[in-house]
């Protein structure tokens, strides 16, 4: 059912909240923030989110404690890596080593680029000064060096780097045999690498002298020097 409301003079009609469980409404809000949240950082009104959302602004408080929580929540969904590890298992096996590579760059630029439009606005915003930038996995903590222990901890950069990690070296595991060095540890000089790229890219995934992905991988498979034999 939808019931008439009245924005500026004119009625509009406005869908009620379907039935769902609260962690189905938040998650649908969330996804309707997002956007918002990423061009209007700080600045976005729930009156914004409720439109975008097609629900009344109250049904935002039924599962939000208040607007704080609600950009919190979208910091959290923005730094869930689940899609980029989609991609990355949906890359195929059998196509030639620097077109798995492209494909992996090219995932992981635009996952690091929804992260960054979300942290920058809110950090325009004057939402996030004064504290540490959020990254997947949590607070960022480490392993204690003096402990001797090679476990990972939860919630830390390691915790939320392992499945990429996982992911990216799957994508060298044919030609294993043929590696200077482990899987595991290209991926991890890989993802480093894809960190940086991203953050020389523009809003178009491109500025002036920047590498594309398949120069990017080409130079990470070959080297910087020509072949001189």
């Amino acid at each position: 059912m939808a019931e008439a409301v009245e924005t500026a003079g004119v009625p509009v009609r406005r869908r009620r909240a379907p039935g769902m469980s609260a962690d189905e409404r938040r998650s649908m809000i969330v996804k309707a923030a997002l956007p918002l949240v990423a061009e209007y950082g700080a600045g976005v009104t729930t009156a914004k989110v409720a439109r975008a959302a097609g629900i009344g602004e109250a049904t935002i408080f039924r599962v939000f404690e208040d607007k704080e929580a609600l950009l919190a929540a979208c910091v959290a969904e923005a730094l869930r890596p689940d899609a980029l590890l989609a991609s990355l298992a949906a890359v195929p096996l059998h196509r030639p080593l620097a077109e798995r590579l492209v494909e992996a760059l090219e995932a992981m630029r635009e996952h690091l680029s929804r992260i960054g439009a979300v942290i920058g606005a809110l950090h325009a915003t004057g939402h996030l000064r004064g504290r540490e930038t959020p990254r997947a996995g949590g607070a960022g903590s480490q392993p204690d060096p003096a402990s001797g222990s090679a476990a990972i901890v939860p919630g830390s950069r390691e915790e939320a780097l392992a499945a990429p990690l996982a992911a990216v070296a799957a994508l060298f595991e044919p030609e294993r045999d043929r590696l200077r060095v482990a899987p595991e540890a290209l991926a991890r000089v890989f993802l480093t690498l894809s960190r940086a790229s991203a953050a020389e890219a523009g809003d178009d995934g491109r500025i002036p002298g920047a590498l594309s992905p398949r120069e990017l991988v080409d130079l990470f498979l070959h080297g910087a020097l020509g072949d001189e034999r």
